[in-house]
Formats: C-alpha cells, structure tokens, sequence
C-alpha cells in the first residue's frame, strides 16, 4: 500500500503504481501525463514494467546526473573551456526517447548535447573527452560542448547555431522516407530544440515542407520554460508549443516522467513512421544550471523556484520512488547502485583525463572529402594559416 504523503506525491508528477498479478512487473497509471492536439487518439494512461526495464532507466538517467555535476565541477577547474550547457533536471526527456526509438531512427539536437550523446551510444569518457578537448572525445576533441556526432548510431548532433538543426532533421526524414520500403513501416528523424528557438522562421519554413510531404519528423520542444534567460510567457505569442503546427498535430508530455515520455514517444514514433505525416512534441521540463555555465541561473528566476521543482518533480527522484513503491527495491539497493555509478563516472573522467590532444596531423581530418561514398576519406589543403604565420602548413613545405 502506499502511504497517503506518497500518495499526493506521486499524484503531483501523474503516477500512481498498482502491484500486477506477478511480482515480475508492475502498472502505472499515467492519468494527466498527455494533452493532444488535432488527434483522435492518444497514448496509453496504463502501462506495465519490468523492474529490470525500469532499472535500466534509472541507471543511464542518474549517470547523466553525475557526468553533468562532474562536467559543472570540471568547468570551474578550468579543465573545460568555451562553452557548456548543462542537461540535469532534463534527464528523462532524453532516457524516454532513446528508449522509444529504434536504432535505426535519427536524432539531432541543440548545443545542449552531452547527455543525448551519451544515450546514443556514447560513454563518459568519450562525452567528458570531448569536453576536455582530448582525442577520445566522441568528434575526436575538435566539436567541444556543442559538436557531437556520431554516424554509426544514427545521431547527428550536437548544432551551435540556434534552431539549425531542425532543417537538417528534417533532412534525415526526407531521406528516412525515401529509403524505406512500400508497404513498411519508416524510420522517425526527431529534431530536438528549445523553446527560445521555437518561433525560428526556418522551423516554420521546415515544419511545412514536412506537412506537404508527409515526412516522418518529429519537431520535439524541450520547454524548459526560460530560453536563454526569458520566460516563455515574454519571449513567445504562443505558450502551447505543441499547438505550433497548426495543422499539424501535437502532445504535451510530462517531460519529468520518464514513463510518460518513454509511452508517448512510442505513440508519435507509430503514428510519423506509419506514414501520417509530422508531429510536434512538448516536453514539459526544466533545467537546473542556468542556460550555459556562464549564466547562474538566479537573475530571471529565484533560488526558490529551483528548489521547489527539485522538490516537487525532480525525474530521478520520481523514478526511484517508482520503483520503490513498485516493491522492486528499496532505498539501500538505490544507494548501492548510485554508488556504483559515482565511482563509475569517476573513473571514466580520469581516463578521459589521460587521453592526449589531437595530434597536429589530424587537424584537417573529416573536412576536405576526397569521395562521397561515407568512406570518411578526407585530404589537406595545399596551406592551412595558423596564428603564428611561421608554423603555418604548406603542403609543399615551404613558406611562400
């Protein structure tokens, strides 16, 4: 039975668990997680989980925790450079997509990319590497903060420029579609941003190119209320962001619920992949650190309000009372796994630390392509003009 304080809890954040028939999984009601927009139907308020699938969320979201913290802490160190946009409060947006998607599907982002990059397929030490400027890094030290990538797992980036990725999202639909078989079901593109970019001309500009072509593109807003420093109700005419598309419909998810986000996504991935056209995605979320580590965060907003929301709807926080209220663990098995993944993230920061720069012969790696043929073979120019004009590359070796 759960207590009437966990009660109203969980009644706060859209849950409530009812133990199944078999001690092997568990029902939870996600009563109030969803509003829609031009649907007749909606996704499911009654889904089941394993401890072991929810388990799995809990670890990757609460290693996302620690790598942010750590990536804060290293930042101050003065071991990171340039610039750094922390995802922690935001956790179960990106552990609910990736566990939704297929492989196969593609993801772009914004520049707030660390934890994105390491759902899809990355790893502390390949992400933290990045950051530190070393040749382990996920882009091989040369993208930084906001430049990951990697092709093999279908995830594009990691864009610096405000609103640019959705075009290419929209990119990787046209061709998701224009690969796939008759008959068969797509692979999904999503394009994540934030809501600062939402009223970015060039996303209108692509959200209709993907309604008159019926592409499968997910225009996914992760509203974490502020943009850059504004709120939403300064910065933009229209609040209801899943309502953007007009046309198009939309879904408002509780983006603080990881069991919300995971069934809503397999809801919008279905309808986009059978053919139906767009969809645009809400998330309702929010961010902890200010927008990058140069903003503290407390100028638009008060130490209060941050606390409250820690208090009140923090995603790991939700998850670990699921699945203690489940009866699949209970709060010493919790600490022993947090445990386990600080001295984890730990360790994968201190390998990050021992990897080298990138060598000066790689500098121009992955720019000049000599094919098309995704080979990744690439060449140098004949000169290549360094700060100090005297160290320039020549590919003659002289100086002209």
């Amino acid at each position: 039975m759960l207590s009437s304080l966990s009660r109203s809890v969980c009644r706060n954040v859209g849950f409530r668990a009812q133990r199944a028939a078999t001690m092997s999984t568990a029902t939870f009601d996600l009563t109030g997680s969803f509003e829609t927009h031009n649907l007749d139907t909606s996704p499911s308020i009654s889904v089941e989980y394993s401890k072991d699938q929810l388990m799995k969320q809990f670890e990757l979201m609460y290693t996302m925790r620690r790598m942010e913290i750590t990536c804060d802490n290293e930042y101050k160190a003065r071991n990171i450079r340039g610039f750094c946009h922390l995802y922690d409060g935001q956790e179960a947006v990106a552990t609910g997509i990736q566990t939704s998607l297929a492989a196969e599907d593609s993801w772009v982002t914004s520049y707030r990319c660390h934890c994105v990059a390491l759902a899809r397929g990355g790893s502390v030490k390949t992400v933290v590497g990045e950051l530190f400027g070393n040749a382990c890094g996920m882009s091989k030290g040369k993208g930084g903060s906001m430049h990951f990538y990697s092709k093999e797992n279908n995830f594009f980036g990691g864009h610096g420029i405000v609103g640019a990725q959705v075009p290419v999202g929209n990119g990787l639909a046209f061709a998701n579609k224009y690969k796939a078989k008759p008959g068969e079901e797509m692979n999904v593109a999503i394009a994540c941003y934030g809501d600062g970019a939402a009223n970015q001309g060039q996303i209108w500009e692509s959200a209709n190119m993907a309604a008159l072509w019926k592409l499968p593109t997910i225009f996914c807003i992760e509203n974490n209320h502020y943009g850059m420093g504004t709120s939403i109700d300064r910065h933009s005419s229209i609040t209801d962001y899943y309502k953007m598309g007009n046309s198009i419909p939309g879904i408002r998810i509780d983006g603080m619920n990881v069991l919300a986000v995971t069934e809503g996504m397999r809801f919008v991935k279905d309808y986009c992949g059978s053919g139906n056209g767009p969809m645009y995605v809400e998330m309702m979320t929010y961010r902890y650190h200010g927008h990058s580590m140069s903003d503290p965060g407390t100028t638009y907003r008060n130490r209060e309000e941050i606390a409250f929301t820690r208090s009140t709807r923090d995603p790991l926080e939700f998850i670990k009372k699921t699945l203690i209220e489940a009866g699949f663990c209970d709060k010493e098995e919790l600490k022993g796994v947090e445990k386990g993944i600080r001295k984890f993230v730990q360790e994968e920061v201190m390998k990050a630390k021992e990897s080298p720069k990138p060598s000066m012969d790689s500098l121009m790696e992955h720019v000049l392509a000599t094919d098309i043929d995704g080979s990744g073979k690439s060449e140098y120019p004949p000169h290549i003009r360094l700060p100090d004009y005297a160290k320039s590359y020549f590919a003659n070796g002289k100086i002209e």
